[in-house]
């Protein structure tokens, strides 16, 4: 969850309530978390500054395998192959786009993904779509490990598979190298780092008592 993503997590909270875990990507989300809730929370993100190398290495130690749902078919075939070239034990065992042209063709999809088994299934699809594929394929008997991957996929066609540069990563400016590389993501970018510290204090501060007098209320 990154900034723009904790807006849509608080209008679904339904739906993030049936995750597992959830981690927290974004250095901002990070910094008001240990301020205002003492909590000492790191940054993990699905890319290679953060889980990525760990979890390719763990498959490739392990004999694990993945799937990945993601990006359009051009992106998913390029981010595989510098994905093999760069890492050339893992065991990627299959992989499509993340557009589907009917829900005939999702749940054809979540069945065969059920079928094959994969240790590790990693779908890119856009928040709120992409977990709702997730618990599809878990609702018809997938017992793997699922993840989002935001961007990565796409990130790893457009460059290789480092996205950042280590300076960038290193000073903490990968929302802001990103806006310069990728447009589209501008305006959201802005808009959540503008709306997200409002409504994350002030939720810290009248949320729980919100929940408090209805309780109280609920009693009476």
């Amino acid at each position: 969850i990154n900034p723009y993503g904790y807006h849509l997590l608080r209008k679904n909270i339904d739906l993030y309530n049936q995750l597992d875990g959830l981690f927290v990507d974004g250095i901002l989300m990070c910094i008001y978390i240990r301020i205002f809730y003492k909590y000492k929370i790191t940054r993990r993100s699905f890319d290679m500054t953060s889980i990525v190398p760990k979890l390719l290495d763990y498959v490739i130690e392990n004999d694990k395998t993945i799937y990945i749902v993601a990006s359009k078919q051009e992106a998913v075939e390029r981010a595989v192959e510098i994905i093999r070239e760069c890492y050339p034990a893992v065991k990627i065992i299959g992989y499509r786009n993340g557009y589907f042209s009917s829900e005939k063709e999702m749940r054809m999809e979540a069945e065969h993904i059920v079928e094959l088994n994969p240790d590790f299934l990693i779908v890119g699809m856009g928040v709120l779509m992409q977990e709702d594929f997730l618990f599809r394929v878990k609702k018809n008997g997938y017992l793997g490990v699922g993840f989002t991957c935001g961007g990565f996929i796409h990130q790893t066609f457009k460059s290789e598979i480092n996205y950042y540069p280590k300076w960038v990563d290193k000073i903490n400016m990968r929302f802001v190298y990103r806006m310069y590389k990728e447009k589209h993501t501008r305006k959201r970018y802005l808009l959540a780092a503008f709306l997200f510290p409002l409504r994350f204090i002030g939720e810290r501060f009248f949320w729980q008592r919100y929940n408090k007098l209805l309780c109280h209320q609920n009693e009476k």
